[in-house]
């Protein structure tokens, strides 16, 4: 049996997506910080599929928390043919008020991890000569964003990373692919503290199953650069053409609290 690795697991896309896996008959391990969260997921899935649903808690936002998860799936003898690096935090409001640990933490969750662990699982796919990883960014990858000034910079990196790593790895057996979702319903938005913004006052706001099912269907076609929805992808493609210099303050009016 084939096992997808997906962390972020418990809410959200990262749980639709652990989903779509086990439909198909795929094994699971399932990341997250909360052990019971975690262990109410995988037993959810498992009953409702019918196969073999691990749990591992682990914090990858702290140092080394990466390495440890790599570690314990080792320990375990699983291997991983996909790999879904799905866990992600942000924050909101101006930068010079934010707290600075809350940041780097965010950093290390969203970029620093997810390196990591597509480094140590990638080796494997290699030697095997097969594989897919999916790192998830955000439609905020192609624009700066004040108020979000780090959280939009993080997403940025994955998908420059996972675009080039994904020439590196052509007629290897093995692919990466980066999903670039736009506003969607989950529990980002209240984590993040902006419940009221504007962004997710939209029309065109997706739900975490829409986007995880796309997703699922284009990792699996190999595709480099997913962008559920049409609106999103006319947003990505529209930022291309207009002036880059007045982006920030387009941007900016989204963010803030109002109605659309």
């Amino acid at each position: 049996m084939t096992t997808a690795l997906v962390t972020g697991a418990t809410e959200g896309i990262g749980y639709e997506l652990a989903k779509c896996f086990a439909r198909d008959r795929h094994g699971l391990i399932l990341v997250a910080r909360s052990k019971e969260k975690l262990e109410r997921a995988a037993s959810e899935i498992s009953a409702s599929c019918g196969v073999h649903v691990s749990a591992i808690a682990q914090d990858l936002s702290v140092q080394d928390g990466a390495r440890r998860l790599f570690d314990e799936v080792r320990s375990r003898q699983i291997a991983v043919d996909f790999l879904v690096n799905n866990a992600g935090v942000g924050t909101y409001g101006p930068f010079a008020q934010a707290d600075l640990e809350r940041e780097l933490a965010m950093m290390r969750l969203n970029m620093i991890s997810l390196t990591v662990l597509t480094k140590l699982f990638l080796a494997e796919m290699l030697r095997r000569g097969s594989g897919r990883i999916l790192n998830v960014a955000s439609t905020a990858a192609f624009q700066p964003g004040p108020l979000m000034a780090v959280y939009y910079a993080t997403k940025a990196y994955v998908v420059s990373f996972t675009e080039a790593l994904a020439n590196e790895l052509r007629g290897s057996g093995v692919t990466a692919s980066v999903l670039c979702p736009g506003p969607t319903r989950s529990r980002f938005e209240e984590r993040a503290g902006m419940g009221a913004s504007r962004l997710f006052r939209l029309p065109w706001v997706m739900q975490a199953s829409e986007v995880a099912e796309t997703a699922y269907r284009e990792l699996m076609r190999g595709k480099t650069t997913i962008i559920p929805g049409l609106p999103n992808k006319l947003l990505a493609f529209s930022v291309r053409l207009g002036p880059r210099k007045l982006l920030p303050s387009i941007v900016r009016r989204f963010q803030e609290p109002g109605s659309p």
